[in-house]
């Protein structure tokens, strides 16, 4: 069987930490923010962990 080519508009989104976690970025953090508290735009640019059944899909899709 060949190779599973890195879906490479996955690759750009999630990062493989050293441990093997999958890093990815948080959503609804670039406009309309003056209706969005303090506490919830800082927590939007934290780096937050896959989880669940999603990350086994990713891990396929970046070929890990």
């Amino acid at each position: 069987m060949p190779k599973l080519k890195t879906h490479k508009g996955t690759a750009k989104r999630i990062k493989i930490s050293g441990s093997g976690k999958l890093i990815r970025e948080r959503a609804f953090g670039n406009h309309i923010l003056a209706k969005k508290s303090k506490s919830r735009k800082r927590n939007m640019k934290t780096a937050a962990s896959v989880n669940g059944k999603i990350k086994k899909n990713l891990k396929t899709a970046l070929g890990v």
